[in-house]
C-alpha cells in the first residue's frame, strides 16, 4: 500500500484464499481442465459429482464450501468417520444436499438426491431423473450414438458391445438391434447395465 501510495495509485488490500481443488483432488477447480461443478448445473450433477469425490478430499472442501458445517463440528465428524461410527458417504451426502440446495432450492436438492439413490442402487423412482434434451439431425440418431451422445458409453463401439451383451434397455425393454434409429420426438428412460440411467428427449438441432 506505501508503494502504491509513493506512485500515485490508490492503496489496495489484497486477500487471498486457498485454492480449491478440483473433483480429481489435485489440481485447482477448472473448466478448461474438466474438474469443476457449475454453479449453474443441474442439482442432479451436482449431487452426483460431489458424491464422486475421494473421501480425503470432502473434509477439504467442507472446510472451503460448506456454510452450515462449522470448523468443530467437521471435526467431530471426522472423529466419527475415523471410528467406523459413521460412514464417509453420509458426510458427502450432507454436503452434497447443502450445495444443491445453495444453487437450486431444497425440495430441487432433495429430488436430485432421491435421482441419485435410484441410480446407484438400481433401485427407487428414476423419473426423478432430470431429462436431458439431445438434438438430432432429422435423420435420428442410431442407438450407438444415442448411447454416448446421453454420456452412458465413452464411444460408439462401446455402445454396441453393451448392446451385444444385452445390457440396455429403453423404458424397460431389452436392445439389440444395432441398426435401430431414433428420431425428434422420442422420449424415455434408457439404462446401460445396473446403475447407468438417463431421461432423453430428442429434439431437432
Amino acid at each position: 500500500r506505501g508503494l502504491q501510495e509513493h506512485y500515485g495509485q490508490a492503496p489496495q488490500i489484497v486477500l487471498t484464499m486457498p485454492l480449491l481443488e478440483g473433483l480429481d483432488g489435485v489440481a485447482k477447480m477448472s473448466k478448461s481442465l474438466g474438474n469443476y461443478i457449475g454453479i449453474n448445473e443441474p442439482a442432479i450433477d451436482i449431487v452426483t459429482k460431489t458424491m464422486k469425490i475421494g473421501d480425503e478430499l470432502t473434509w477439504r472442501w467442507i472446510d472451503l464450501l460448506s456454510f452450515d458445517i462449522s470448523v468443530a463440528e467437521a471435526l467431530r465428524l471426522k472423529e466419527q468417520v475415523v471410528s467406523g461410527e459413521l460412514h464417509p458417504r453420509e458426510v458427502k451426502l450432507r454436503l452434497a444436499r447443502e450445495l444443491a440446495t445453495r444453487f437450486h432450492d431444497a425440495a430441487t436438492a432433495e429430488q436430485a438426491i432421491a435421482g441419485w439413490h435410484a441410480v446407484v442402487t438400481g433401485q427407487g423412482d428414476t423419473s426423478l431423473l432430470p431429462l436431458q434434451e439431445i438434438l438430432v439431425p432429422a435423420e435420428g440418431l442410431r442407438i450407438a450414438s444415442l448411447l454416448t451422445t446421453a454420456g452412458l458409453t465413452p464411444s460408439n463401439s462401446e455402445a454396441t458391445r453393451k448392446l451385444k451383451e444385452r445390457a440396455v434397455r429403453i423404458d424397460g425393454e431389452v436392445m439389440e438391434d444395432a441398426s435401430r434409429v431414433f428420431t425428434q420426438g422420442f422420449e424415455g428412460l434408457i439404462q446401460v447395465g445396473k446403475r447407468n440411467f438417463a431421461r432423453v428427449s430428442l429434439v431437432i438441432g
